[in-house]
């Protein structure tokens, strides 16, 4: 099993999140982080005073798949994730060693 997690452009969640659900991933982790790197803030107004946020809004999306579903899923969100622009965001992969459901005591690939 490995562990995919993504940072990822907000507004391109829904476009990974129909693509790798179309592959047959039963679950995904998603929450709204903040980062910085190449690209940098806009401009913004706060009561009517201009400022530039240190950081800037992303989405990490975090995926434990089989073996199988790794590129499939890495290319998902290559293919929707890219607008071609500094900011697109970073893919990581990680060896998962054991997984568990709680609910009935599941463990490996039958937890997920």
């Amino acid at each position: 099993m490995k562990k995919i997690e993504a940072i990822i452009r907000t507004s391109r969640f829904d476009q990974i999140h129909t693509c790798v659900a179309a592959l047959g991933v039963k679950f995904l982790t998603f929450y709204e982080v903040k980062g910085m790197g190449l690209e940098h803030a806009r401009l913004e107004m706060y009561r009517g005073v201009p400022y530039e946020p240190a950081y800037i809004p992303r989405t990490k999306i975090e995926i434990v798949t089989v073996e199988e579903l790794v590129e499939p899923v890495i290319n998902c969100i290559l293919t929707e994730g890219k607008t071609g622009q500094v900011g697109d965001g970073k893919i990581f992969v990680y060896d998962v060693l054991d997984a568990y459901r709680i609910r009935n005591s599941d463990t490996g690939e039958q937890a997920l």
